[in-house]
């Protein structure tokens, strides 16, 4: 006898996930992790702050772009829940009628932590790429990293690293620069060969 086909998750099984969890489908799989933890929440609300003035409200910078913290977006099958992420205005499709949006951002931000690392820089990243999502950064808070993405030809290429000593200047927002350091506010900059920071309780 065959055995039966596993079931497709679908996005009524992201609603009955238990709170405090990030729920995803990929690949036809209900995928959770803990909810961000301090340092994880700190460096993606600095992130916000560095490139909304410039980018959304035109303050320093050109203006032009809507930016979205952890919002739910369906690309074909998958539900993906990147950290941050933003659209240039003449792309933005307008508010969904549901939860979650249907067109690829034309940016995305994944925060790295131990529970997700290996499924942002694998499984979503390939996601990514398949739906033709521009430009994508990671940043790893307890390393204190930054690295920068662009797709060419479906393919990623890694178009630049920053660490805490640098000032970052990177596609799509190369029109400003800002310390890298100032993301994460609550740890001093790490220097060349220093261990990196002891993990916060709730790290994950």
């Amino acid at each position: 006898m065959m055995a039966d086909t596993p079931k497709r998750a679908t996005y009524a099984d992201v609603e009955a996930a238990p709170e405090g969890v990030v729920a995803e489908i990929i690949r036809g799989e209900l995928m959770t992790h803990p909810r961000p933890s301090l340092r994880h929440g700190t460096t993606a609300f600095a992130l916000a702050a560095e490139l909304g003035g410039p980018f959304q409200k035109g303050l320093g910078g050109p203006g032009g772009w809507v930016f979205f913290v952890e919002t739910e977006i369906m690309f074909g099958d998958d539900l993906l829940v990147p950290d941050i992420c933003a659209w240039r205005v003449e792309h933005f499709p307008g508010e969904p009628e549901r939860n979650y949006f249907t067109s690829s951002p034309d940016w995305l931000c994944e925060i790295l932590s131990g529970s997700t690392e290996k499924r942002d820089r694998t499984l979503k990243m390939d996601i990514y790429a398949k739906a033709g999502v521009p430009h994508m950064w990671f940043i790893d808070p307890r390393l204190q990293l930054l690295e920068a993405y662009e797709l060419n030809d479906s393919r990623w290429t890694k178009i630049g690293g920053w660490n805490s000593a640098d000032e970052v200047r990177a596609a799509p927002f190369e029109a400003i620069s800002f310390s890298l350091a100032d993301l994460w506010p609550l740890d001093k900059p790490l220097g060349f060969n220093e261990d990196p920071q002891p993990l916060y309780a709730g790290d994950r």
